[in-house]
Formats: C-alpha cells, sequence, structure tokens
C-alpha cells in the first residue's frame, strides 16, 4: 500500500512540469530576432497600408511554403469617439486647404483625396454602413540559420512592397512580438493602424484552397493551412493523373499511398512497374505480381482476341485492335516506309482470317495466332521478306519467347502488377505497349472502377507510336471509368514530345514533386507557375510537392501511418534494416 501511495505521488509530482515538456530547450532573446532551440525566429509588425485593400491580397503570405506565424488584432473603436476624432482630422485638413487657397498657393492633391476620403468615412460611420477597429498585424518567420532567416525577412517584405504595404521588425521587442503570434490571443506589440470594415475583411485568412471533401482518399497534409488534402479523383471531369519528379523525391512513395488507399475504397488497380518497385505492395496486399522477361513464365500474346463489350460492334473493335497491333510492330521494327506499313496491315489481317477471325463472323471462340503465323504470311507477300526477317529476332532470336508465347495470366485480382525489370532498354517500350492493350482490352470488355498506374512513362515516350497510343489510352479512359497515373522523373524526355502536354491537359490531378534546376523552367511555363511556387519545388523536402485538382492547387506534404510506411518505403537504408529484422 505504501508503495502505490509514492507512484501516485511521483506521477502527481510530474504532471505539474507539463509546461517543461512542451517549451523549447532555451530562449535566447536579441535586439532583432530570438532563438527557440535550434531555430531561429523574427517578428514584424505592418505599419502601412496603401489607399486601398484588395481581396486576397495577404494570400502570398498565407500561402507562403516556409514556417510563418501571423496574427491579426482587431481592436473595435466606439463609433461616438470615432466621430468626434474624425471631426477634428477634417478639421484640420480642411483649415490646411483654406489656408493654402488664401495664399494662391497650387492645389494639393494629397491634402484633397484625404479631405474626401475622410467625409466618405464619416458618413459611412454616422449611417453604420462602416465601423472602425484599431488593427495590428504580426508576422513571426522562422529559420535555421541568420542567413536563411534574413533572405526570407526580404522575400517576405518584398511580397508586401508589392502591395505597397509595408514593415518594420519589432527592435528591442522580439519578444513581446512572438508572445503576440502565439495563440494567446495577447497583443503585447500594442502597434495599430485604424482601418474601417472593408480593409479589415480584406485579411480574412482562410484563402488557401480547401482540398477537402466528403468522399475520397488522403493525400497529405496543406501546407498553407495544415487542412487535410482528401479527394476523390473521379469526381474531377477525368481521372487521370500526372507526377512529375526527380529521383529520390517520393513519386513512387507517394503512388503507393494512393494505391493503398483506394483499394481499400473499392478501386481495382492494374500498375505497369519498371523496376519491380510494387512488389512488396503486391504480397501485402495479396495482388497479383507478373514479372515479364525474355526466361519469364508469364506471357502475353498480343494476337489475343479482344472480348467484346456489349455495347461495341465485333467489326469494330477487332479493326480497332488490328490498328494497335500495326503500332505495336511499329515500334519492334523501328523506322518502316509507308509500302511496308501497308504490307503489316494486309499480313494482320490475313493472319487473322487464317484462324477464321474475320469481320462479320463470330470469332468469340477461335485460337488466337502467334506473331510466328504473322511472318509466315509476311514471309509469302510480295516485298515482305525484309520484314520478315526484323521479326525472326522476336521469334526464333535472341528475343524469342518474350512475343511469341499464348496468353496464360490470370488477371483475377483487385490488384495486378506487370513488372519489366528483367527486360532490356530496347525492350521496355515494347512490353509496355503489349501490356498496356492487354489491360486496355480487359478495361473495355468488363467495366468497372480502375486506377492505371503507367510508371516511368517517359519510356512509352520515346517513339511516336506508343506515346500516341499512351495518349488515346488517357483521352478515352473517361468513358470506361479509369483513371490513368502517368509518373515520369524525365520531365524534360516527356514535355518534348508532342503527346506530353496534351496528356498533361487531359489529366484533371497533377502531382509536382521536387524538381531539378535543368527542368523548373520548362516546368512552370507548363503549369504556370509563380516564382515562389518555383522556388518551393526547387527546395522541397522528399514527399513535399504541389497538388492540382482542376483550378484548385496547394502545397502538400504526403504522410503515412507507420504500417503503410513499413510496405511502400524503398529507402535503402530502411528497407536493409527491415530485411535484417526478419
Amino acid at each position: 500500500m505504501e508503495q502505490k501511495i509514492k507512484i501516485i505521488q511521483a506521477y502527481k509530482a510530474s504532471a505539474g512540469d507539463i509546461k517543461d515538456v512542451i517549451a523549447p530547450s532555451g530562449l535566447q532573446i536579441n535586439s532583432n530576432y530570438i532563438k527557440l532551440g535550434n531555430k531561429f525566429a523574427k517578428t514584424v509588425f505592418i505599419f502601412t497600408y496603401p489607399r486601398y485593400l484588395s481581396t486576397g491580397w495577404f494570400s502570398p503570405i498565407i500561402n507562403m511554403p516556409e514556417l510563418v506565424d501571423i496574427s491579426f488584432f482587431m481592436h473595435p473603436v466606439d463609433t461616438a469617439l470615432a466621430l468626434r476624432q474624425l471631426r477634428k482630422k477634417t478639421t484640420n485638413v480642411e483649415a490646411q486647404l483654406n489656408e493654402r487657397s488664401e495664399k494662391g498657393l497650387v492645389r494639393d492633391p494629397v491634402l484633397e483625396t484625404a479631405f474626401r476620403d475622410l467625409e466618405t468615412l464619416r458618413d459611412a460611420l454616422q449611417q453604420a454602413r462602416e465601423k472602425l477597429f484599431k488593427t495590428g498585424v504580426y508576422i513571426t518567420i522562422y529559420a535555421d540559420s541568420l542567413e536563411d532567416l534574413s533572405k526570407l525577412e526580404g522575400h517576405l517584405s518584398s511580397l508586401l512592397e508589392s502591395r505597397l504595404v509595408y514593415v518594420k521588425p519589432a527592435f528591442f521587442q522580439q519578444m513581446e512580438g512572438f508572445a503576440s503570434v502565439l495563440p494567446l490571443g495577447t497583443d503585447k506589440l500594442g502597434i495599430h493602424t485604424p482601418l474601417n470594415s472593408g480593409p479589415v475583411s480584406s485579411f480574412f485568412p482562410f484563402t488557401s484552397p480547401n482540398l477537402t471533401t466528403d468522399n475520397g482518399i488522403l493525400y497529405g497534409v496543406n501546407l498553407g493551412n495544415n487542412s487535410l488534402v482528401i479527394f476523390d479523383r473521379f469526381s474531377l471531369e477525368n481521372a487521370n493523373t500526372v507526377v512529375f519528379a526527380k529521383s529520390g523525391s517520393g513519386k513512387s512513395y507517394t503512388t503507393k499511398l494512393e494505391i493503398i488507399r483506394n483499394l481499400m475504397m473499392g478501386v481495382n488497380v492494374i500498375v505497369v512497374d519498371p523496376e519491380k518497385e510494387y512488389k512488396n505492395l503486391s504480397q501485402a496486399v495479396g495482388g497479383s505480381f507478373f514479372n515479364i522477361s525474355l526466361t519469364s513464365e508469364h506471357h502475353i500474346n498480343p494476337f489475343d482476341i479482344p472480348i467484346i463489350p456489349k455495347d461495341e460492334d465485333p467489326t469494330d473493335v477487332l479493326k480497332s485492335h488490328i490498328l494497335n497491333l500495326t503500332g505495336l510492330l511499329k515500334v519492334m521494327l523501328g523506322k518502316i516506309t509507308p509500302e511496308e506499313e501497308a504490307i503489316i496491315d494486309r499480313a494482320i489481317s490475313e493472319t487473322y482470317a487464317s484462324h477464321d477471325i474475320v469481320p462479320g463472323k463470330d470469332f468469340s471462340q477461335a485460337k488466337p495466332p502467334l506473331l510466328e503465323d504473322l511472318q509466315v504470311v509476311i514471309q509469302n507477300m510480295k516485298g515482305g521478306a525484309g520484314l520478315a526477317d526484323r521479326l525472326d529476332k522476336f521469334i526464333h532470336g535472341s528475343y524469342a519467347g518474350f512475343t511469341n508465347n499464348t496468353t496464360n495470366i490470370d488477371i483475377k485480382n483487385r490488384f495486378i502488377v506487370f513488372a519489366i525489370r528483367d527486360l532490356e532498354d530496347e525492350l521496355r517500350p515494347i512490353a509496355m505497349y503489349i501490356i498496356l492493350n492487354f489491360i486496355w482490352n480487359m478495361i473495355r470488355a468488363d467495366f468497372k472502377k480502375r486506377a492505371l498506374i503507367v510508371d516511368e512513362a517517359w519510356v512509352m515516350m520515346k517513339n511516336d507510336d506508343s506515346a500516341s497510343f499512351l495518349f488515346g489510352l488517357v483521352k478515352r479512359a473517361r468513358k470506361y471509368f479509369l483513371g490513368v497515373t502517368n509518373i515520369t522523373q524525365e520531365v524534360d524526355d516527356f514535355l518534348r514530345t508532342p503527346y506530353g502536354r496534351p496528356i498533361i491537359t487531359n489529366s484533371a490531378l497533377q502531382i509536382l514533386l521536387k524538381q531539378a534546376p535543368a527542368v523548373i523552367d520548362g516546368l512552370a511555363k507548363t503549369f504556370n507557375l509563380t516564382t515562389a511556387e518555383k522556388n518551393f519545388l526547387l527546395e522541397a523536402n522528399v514527399g513535399e510537392g504541389l497538388f492540382f485538382a482542376g483550378l484548385r492547387h496547394a502545397a502538400i506534404k504526403v504522410i503515412a501511418s507507420y504500417t503503410e510506411d513499413q510496405i511502400v518505403t524503398t529507402n535503402p537504408e530502411q528497407m536493409l534494416e527491415m530485411g535484417k529484422t526478419i
């Protein structure tokens, strides 16, 4: 019993030290800044405003990506007292005007404007259309060094001065200034400017776009106002997304979190994975993982007949499929002449005809041909010998087994990953084309809510035919309840192609993470970024970036729970550590 009493007393004693727990390790006060632990802080106040303040003028300050604390103090002034003071001020200004007139001096526009403004304000106060407030605005900025603090102060001053608003640091009152911005509601600086209701209303702080919806998944935290970015990509005009980021900035991490959360919301997900980064995620959620390589046991036959959707004509589906196959062969063979393209088109039709797959017939149960069947047909056509020889490496040569086998994969899963890491670089565009065509046929046949993730999409953009196919997929996805996500770190390669920008404009959701200086100007032009947004993307930490949803956008930080982090991380140190634990 005695021991229990001691424990309770010890707990009560520690509970009284809660201030010590939340307080910084140390506080150093200087004339124009204070140091809180390892952070430097500086408080400035607004002392001059222009004649007019437009709505939203303060939004660039509120939405600054840097750490900033802001306090507004509006102290109401009694209207009767305000009217008496304004009467004295008006009398003073009017006397100055009369004196100048009597002396024959040139008119003073400043005094005349001040007189009109005073009279207008007196009328508004007298008629109760306006109220007067003593207004104080204090801003505290934070940085890791004095040099960074000075740069941030200069940036802040420049932003405000461009709007004819001027600030001063609280010299020898930095502690009072810092106390004034703490959420205590105490105005210890007491530096005020009289403003009426109209200008005061323009301070309304919630100007950062609200990207929190009733439905959707969590993408991160809005760095502008600390609200949650919860969004449903399928609520926009299309569900397509682009994710641009330099290597190591968190693009795959962000995408994997989106996948996990979409799966929980009932969305089926398909991934084209160029680096086997999604294998752990697939195993964790019970998905299907298919490794596509020259020696893999998983195969996709590009000549498979698409399942005919109920509302589509089988002839149209077959013709569209033949066009896609023609594009695939152009990717496989490289540059071809118009004559050779005509031979390929005719040969594909004849190859299908040899298996009784022709327009007007029921070919749903027919056995599809293989690439070697096409080679035989081309070889027996006039002018086709050269094309047949060029196809031989995909049938009997070093690339055999990759494109010349029957399909043997099961796609009855809510999460499917196609990995192509073990393929040679020159085969990757071909593999991505075959996989995407296979996925597209699957999507058209079965109407479901799906997301298709194409990682390292720039691989498809290297060839005009594969880029055109990807663009067509993005453009038509909405009709089939599909959202296509294109991820790339080679932003320049993506934007340089004629299909890069159209893919972006057909993607209602856009995520930009940390960028390299070499590509930031092109990206800024494409996304119409401000100077502050450009600088933010250059200096962003891992997992931080800009989130665009239609016309709204905000700076966000991607966050994950502990369990999610363990599943989706690709950090080598973290993975090695987990491997040792296992």
